[in-house]
């Protein structure tokens, strides 16, 4: 598997994605930095804690435990870290390294980007969601009651450390939900890995090497590509937004209780393709092709039960919308997307009905 680069004019650095990578962290660490803090969860830490605790030997350190799950993503927790961090000699020179999923790359990342009003950090990702999405690209984040990731900032990554063989421990729910992200990035950007997960879904839920590697790579290479051209989310990056617009409404709407994110994505996904659909960018067999596709990989926690009305209210007020107006990310093709504000509201509602409505 290849390495890939993040450059963005102003910072450049490595996505390692590689089997065995996590066994060869070492190499990957800056020298004479100060005191080393591992943000992960218990979980990822019983699995895999020991190829970290190698890497770090002969260094100062200290592990930071994060209860994990949405509804700890908080501003709370960060600041009990970075308490933490005081107290065992955390200083500028220090570096975070965020060992585990999505969540814990989105709080290590945060709290490097606020301690000490901003140290290092190295991403280091543990699910499938984080290797293909949320560890590269540096946004960072918490949660607000009123919605996902209200609070955060822009903070690019040392590095990327990403090593598929870590997939093997992922519980199939976890893994499923990563799914998602990656049929999310062959929509939007790239017709060949659309047509994978099309075409081989057998192999790529049995997690077969080749399949995985293949998956991980190319949405990987799309990540840094997209990042690279645009940083900070001005024009391009938008589009990695598709289906998340509906799907951080809904994680919020049911308090962060019922979905994992790639599942809420996966929901946002089929309101996405349909918003297309009734906005004459797709055709309706193409939107029925491409939300088959997404379909392939559940079965979904069901929207039963949540109201249109409600999610509505979450759309308006979703971190992306300017000046009141959702930027929606349309799919135009297999591969291909624009970002449109001049949406109606009946077609959203209907799109939104229609994955309230559907049971799986």
């Amino acid at each position: 598997m290849p390495t890939f680069t993040v450059d963005t004019g102003a910072v450049e650095y490595p996505v390692v994605a590689e089997r065995g990578a996590l066994q060869r962290l070492g190499e990957f660490l800056p020298p004479r930095r100060g005191v080393l803090f591992v943000v992960t969860e218990d979980s990822v830490w019983r699995l895999h804690g020991a190829s970290v605790e190698r890497a770090l030997e002969g260094r100062r350190w200290r592990r930071l435990l994060f209860p994990g799950g949405e509804e700890n993503k908080r501003l709370a927790q960060v600041e009990a870290m970075a308490g933490q961090m005081v107290e065992a000699g955390g200083d500028r020179s220090s570096l975070v390294l965020a060992f585990g999923g999505g969540i814990v790359n989105d709080v290590g990342g945060f709290l490097a980007a606020v301690f000490m009003r901003g140290v290092p950090v190295i991403q280091i990702p543990t699910t499938l969601l984080a290797q293909v999405d949320a560890g590269v690209g540096g946004k960072t984040g918490v949660n607000l009651a009123a919605g996902k990731n209200l609070v955060g900032a822009f903070h690019q990554p040392l590095a990327v450390i990403t090593d598929p063989d870590v997939l093997a421990t992922l519980p199939e729910r976890e893994y499923r939900a990563g799914l998602f992200e990656v049929i999310k990035h062959g929509i939007i950007r790239s017709e060949p890995l659309f047509r994978l997960m099309q075409q081989r879904r057998e192999a790529v839920l049995a997690r077969e090497p080749g399949a995985v590697e293949e998956m991980v790579a190319e949405s990987v290479r799309i990540k840094c590509e997209v990042v690279s051209l645009d940083e900070k989310e001005g024009g391009l990056r938008r589009i990695l937004n598709f289906g998340h617009t509906v799907g951080h409404a809904l994680e919020a709407e049911t308090g962060y209780s019922r979905y994992l994110h790639g599942e809420a994505v996966g929901l946002g996904m089929l309101a996405a393709l349909r918003l297309s659909e009734l906005a004459g960018r797709i055709s309706s067999g193409l939107c029925a092709e491409m939300s088959a596709a997404v379909r392939a990989y559940g079965p979904l926690p069901p929207a039963q039960g949540l109201a249109a009305g409600g999610v509505m209210a979450r759309l308006r007020r979703d971190k992306k919308a300017i000046q009141g107006a959702v930027h929606w990310v349309l799919a135009t093709g297999i591969g291909s997307t624009e970002v449109s504000a001049d949406i109606r509201d009946e077609w959203v509602r209907e799109a939104v009905a229609s994955v309230l409505e559907q049971s799986w």
